[in-house]
């Protein structure tokens, strides 16, 4: 069945390009799922562990064993809430923040490898396909 082979491409795509992308992050000292907790704090510093887990998609062991490798690195730093001791926060160090720029550039590379080939408008297509696929699932 057609249904079956999409599910079979789509397993072997996704493993391919985290297999792929990890190698471009090993480059900064990163693993596949660190750069986009690092991204959400590039979009707003600060965040809860629990937002982050929110945000991320992710259970809390997974967020804080993410943080505390980042910390190791030198690359975020956790601070009690001024207003609630009992929350902390997660903030990136300048380390961190100079990661933007790198973890940006093997973004696009990876990305522009996977629609090598694909023209503007299928490229749209392809989004509006994987965006109804993603909908139909959440």
């Amino acid at each position: 069945m057609i249904e079956d082979e999409i599910r079979e491409l789509l397993d072997k795509i996704s493993a391919q390009m985290r297999r792929n992308y990890n190698q471009l992050l090993h480059d900064v000292n990163l693993h596949v799922g660190q750069d986009n907790l690092l991204c959400k704090l590039w979009t707003k510093d600060g965040l809860t562990q629990v937002q982050l887990c929110e945000h991320l998609k992710c259970e809390p062991p997974t967020v804080t064993n993410m943080v505390k490798a980042l910390e190791q690195k030198g690359l975020v730093y956790r601070q009690r809430d001024e207003k609630d001791g009992r929350v902390s926060r997660v903030y990136l160090t300048p380390e961190g923040r100079n990661l933007e720029g790198p973890v940006y550039d093997r973004w696009r590379k990876q990305q522009e490898k996977l629609l090598a080939g694909f023209a503007p408008e299928e490229r749209l297509l392809l989004r509006r396909f994987m965006k109804q696929m993603e909908k139909n699932l959440f």
